[in-house]
């Protein structure tokens, strides 16, 4: 039997988070995947121990930095969710390291009152996260596509109203081409 250690660190601020009340995120997370999890609470590193390795230990790591990345644990658990991924995009790749045009960014993919970020949420079904120098998404692969693709198109500049008619067109090509598949 194979053990596996797998490490991540996370922001110390969500490291609260990831414990949860009297450690239920922490062991609702052990539970689902099999594993146990060693939180530096100083340093924030995270420490996955698996005695079966494989998807479990995978699954954590990856609902782990989800929850690093701003998502809630009851978001990030849907990533236990067969065909669910977690996608993160790096502002920095479209602003370069300046904390201003970073904190514009953010401002830009969240929008007034974050009525952007959940337009692209509705539209897609993805859930979306704005941390720190990241936006980070989960969903499934058609969800993960087009919410990405309206970030993308938000931190390259593009006009709110352009991005959004992008999601709408996007969403009903789907619709339409599950309509036909149905009827095929």
């Amino acid at each position: 039997m194979e053990r596996t250690e797998l490490f991540v660190r996370i922001p110390k601020d969500r490291v609260g988070v990831l414990i949860g009340p009297d450690g239920s995120v922490k062991r609702e997370i052990e539970r689902k995947t099999g594993t146990r999890l060693l939180i530096d609470s100083d340093g924030g590193e995270v420490t996955i121990e698996s005695a079966e390795g494989g998807l479990g230990s995978l699954q954590a790591l990856e609902v782990v930095k989800a929850i690093g990345r701003g998502f809630s644990p009851e978001r990030a658990f849907r990533l236990f969710e067969e065909d669910n991924y977690l996608d993160i995009i790096d502002i920095r790749e479209f602003v370069g390291d300046s904390e201003n045009a970073m904190q514009r960014m953010r401002g830009r993919v969240i929008g007034e009152k974050g009525k952007i970020r959940e337009m692209i949420e509705q539209m897609t079904g993805a859930y979306i996260s704005v941390y720190g120098k990241t936006v980070s998404i989960i969903g499934n692969p058609e969800q993960i596509r087009m919410a990405r693709r309206a970030v993308e198109m938000l931190l390259s500049g593009a006009e709110h109203s352009s991005v959004i008619r992008f999601v709408e067109r996007e969403r009903s090509k789907r619709r339409s081409m599950s309509a036909a598949y149905r009827a095929g």
